[in-house]
């Protein structure tokens, strides 16, 4: 039963860990302005390190709830700026954007546990354990 808190610590951060990246991008901070995010070409970045590190730290295990936390600290406002689908008056882009929305906020979730349990076994953080 261990490897399964591990499986789903490669599952869950593997979203972060890819998309991370994408945030030092010109397109990708060009449509974040586009959606009002404040000082796009240093918030973007920054929020795409809290994703890369944050999601890596739930890999492996190491400092896991810090990670977490980074994680939470990410998807608050991402969710809230970036999937705004109350805002849109197309209804499809709104339906597209509140999956988005709802899928962040499960996310969030799992970061909440993860913060609250830490990594479980086969991490680095109970490496003794």
């Amino acid at each position: 039963m261990d490897y399964l808190a591990l499986l789903g610590r490669i599952l869950y951060s593997a979203i972060f860990i890819m998309a991370a990246m994408g945030h030092f991008s010109h397109g990708t901070i060009a449509y974040a302005a586009n959606q009002g995010v404040p000082v796009p070409f240093l918030l973007v970045p920054l929020s795409g390190l809290m994703a890369l590190i944050g999601g890596l730290s739930i890999l492996i295990g190491y400092k896991a709830r810090l990670g977490a936390w980074l994680i939470v600290l990410f998807l608050i406002p991402v969710t809230l700026m970036m999937h705004a689908f109350w805002s849109l008056s197309d209804p499809a882009m709104a339906e597209i954007q509140k999956i988005m929305f709802m899928k962040n906020l499960s996310m969030l979730g799992a970061a909440l546990l993860i913060a609250y349990f830490g990594s479980g076994p086969l991490s680095l953080d109970n490496k003794n354990g």
